[in-house]
């Protein structure tokens, strides 16, 4: 698929998570305007230099589970807010990925308030089952597809506790075999 068909057929997903969480979709510019945008040297924002490794990993460990350090480290370094480490093999991940996959909700909230793009994995995690629902009404494949260390969307709902308990009976629901919830008691 070309980049101007992928933009075409990827205005559903805004627009969906936007009529779950009851606010207006962003207006997007056409496709072209995307283009000239992003390769057009006037409009780019100067990057900087890229961080270093070993504080991108230090800081995507620390969001598995030590909220100050984060803290710390993001008031040092805010641009480690969307930095991914590389473990190995493609098996990429973000500090809100680490936050999600281990539960640490407080984490998680904290990242998305400094500026963290949501993924779909942190919304089951968080119990955002209309985030979700959107999400996989625009892309059904996206049930199947794994998170951070092959991690299954559905584990990332229960590892939420009860705040994600509508958003893992909602998944649960999508997947045959799996025992709900409920009933495995």
């Amino acid at each position: 698929m070309n980049r101007r068909a992928f933009l075409g057929t990827s205005v559903a997903a805004p627009a969906a998570v936007a009529a779950a969480l009851g606010t207006a979709a962003p207006a997007l510019p056409a496709a072209g305007a995307m283009e000239e945008e992003q390769t057009s040297p006037a409009r780019r924002p100067e990057r900087g230099p890229a961080l270093a490794g070993e504080q991108v990993k230090a800081f995507v460990m620390a969001a598995h589970g030590d909220l100050e350090k984060v803290k710390a480290m993001l008031a040092e370094q805010p641009r480690l807010v969307n930095a991914v480490w590389d473990w190995g093999g493609g098996d990429f991940e973000s500090a809100l990925g680490g936050a999600a996959h281990t539960g640490h909700a407080d984490i998680a909230r904290y990242l998305l308030e400094k500026g963290a793009r949501l993924d779909l994995f942190t919304a089951a995690m968080l119990g955002r089952t209309e985030v979700v629902r959107a999400v996989l009404a625009a892309f059904p494949e996206a049930l199947h597809t794994p998170g951070p260390h092959g991690i299954p969307l559905l584990a990332h709902a229960k590892v939420g506790g009860e705040a994600a308990q509508a958003t893992r009976a909602y998944l649960e629901s999508l997947l045959p075999g799996v025992k709900p919830a409920a009933a495995a008691g």
